[in-house]
């Protein structure tokens, strides 16, 4: 008869490390998206009014509205 046991052996700890860092790299990205949207509307602001304008507000607050929607979410 084999000593080898049939079921997966699984890592609990890994998973427990993995489930505490990935609100922190959530938090990472999502300020870098944030920093980099702000330093965009920063430079059209300084361009000055351009037909583009507009639509390229209205897309990052999009994205930045489905980000939070998707975090509140998930939690």
């Amino acid at each position: 008869m084999d000593d080898v046991s049939r079921f997966p052996v699984t890592t609990l700890a890994a998973e427990t490390l993995l489930g505490l860092l990935m609100p922190f790299w959530q938090l990472v990205i999502g300020g870098f998206v944030l920093f980099v949207v702000l330093m965009s509307v920063g430079r059209l602001a300084r361009r000055g009014p351009s037909r583009m304008t507009t639509a390229l507000l209205i897309t990052a607050l999009a994205i930045a509205g489905f980000t939070v929607v998707g975090v509140l979410l998930e939690s």
